[in-house]
């Protein structure tokens, strides 16, 4: 698999290393996974430094998520005579076992 870290290194001005090399191992191991995607999971597609201990630090990181989207979509995507829309959905799935309101 082609290395993403050199994707992502546009992001390194609003993250610290740490957190891009935690980024880079979780996008390896969830392209690499199937099925529930599960912090043990990830942590059980992850090589060498990618524990549990590890993915719980990571998601407990305060990420600028909007502006790492940014910066990503400017230096990989953006042309400045191109018209772009921007649209956004959230899903929220309820964890297995608990009483949907949505349910007849």
């Amino acid at each position: 698999m082609f290395d993403i870290l050199s994707l992502l290194q546009c992001l390194l001005p609003q993250i610290n290393a740490t957190t891009m090399r935690q980024l880079n191992q979780i996008i390896l191991a969830m392209l690499a996974m199937n099925g529930r995607v599960t912090m043990l999971g990830i942590s059980r597609w992850t090589g060498s430094g990618g524990s549990y201990r590890t993915m719980l630090r990571f998601f407990h990181t305060v990420i600028p998520w909007t502006t790492l989207f940014w910066l990503f979509f400017r230096k990989h995507s953006f042309r400045a005579n191109d018209i772009y829309l921007l649209a956004g959905d959230e899903v929220v799935i309820s964890k297995s076992g608990k009483l949907s309101l949505w349910a007849g």
